[in-house]
């Protein structure tokens, strides 16, 4: 690998494209941009190692069966998925499924690079997610028990009425929990405390 980092950018929108492509090659990044999870298919076995940024919704194929169809073919290259407002149940999905974060459009700049960093720190060392797991082991620890039964709610995508529903207790009470163990856990959204509460090994209730 070169010392520039490559990014494989998959998404139908050109907007999107343009407007990430122009972010992340101002950051010195390069991006190989496909409007179509087929089209990103065809050359993924080949493509250069990186890192994948795949929008969940596309037409013919969409982005969690792109991440099945990478793990099939052995194409291990860390995952950011992209999506739309209310699509957060995807994106546990995805993330259960091994990407290393999800972004809602529209995202920050500074969102999307951070994620970016995050998923070549993963490529770079594969000691790194025995070490994610141990510290988000800590964080999750200081947790009340009702926090955690409300952050492994969310871990399994289900929206505060049903988390609330489920513990007996009123939406607002979640939502109160739910800012709590943000703030305990540091993080300033939702895709952030995923992130910690999966790799605590939360999240795996079957279906």
């Amino acid at each position: 690998m070169g010392d520039r980092r490559v990014i494989h950018l998959v998404d139908d929108e050109e907007s999107i494209r343009k407007a990430a492509s122009f972010a992340l090659k101002t950051a010195g990044y390069d991006v190989v941009t496909y409007a179509s999870g087929v089209e990103f298919l065809k050359e993924a076995k080949s493509a250069a190692v990186g890192c994948v940024i795949l929008d969940v919704r596309m037409p013919e194929i969409d982005g969690l069966e792109i991440q099945a169809a990478m793990a099939a073919r052995g194409v291990n290259m860390p995952v950011i998925v992209l999506t739309g407002h209310g699509d957060v149940s995807v994106a546990v999905q995805a993330m259960k499924g091994g990407a290393v974060d999800f972004l809602e459009k529209p995202f920050e700049k500074a969102a999307l690079l951070g994620a970016v960093s995050r998923a070549f720190a993963r490529l770079d060392d594969v000691d790194l997610r025995t070490l994610e797991t141990s510290e988000a082991g800590v964080r999750v620890a200081a947790l009340t028990p009702r926090e955690r039964e409300v952050l492994e709610g969310l871990a399994n995508g289900l929206p505060n009425k049903t988390i609330a529903y489920d513990l007996g207790c009123s939406s607002r009470t979640v939502e109160v929990h739910r800012a709590s163990l943000m703030a305990k856990l540091e993080v300033r959204n939702l895709s952030e405390a995923l992130r910690i509460a999966f790799a605590a090994g939360m999240g795996r209730k079957p279906k």
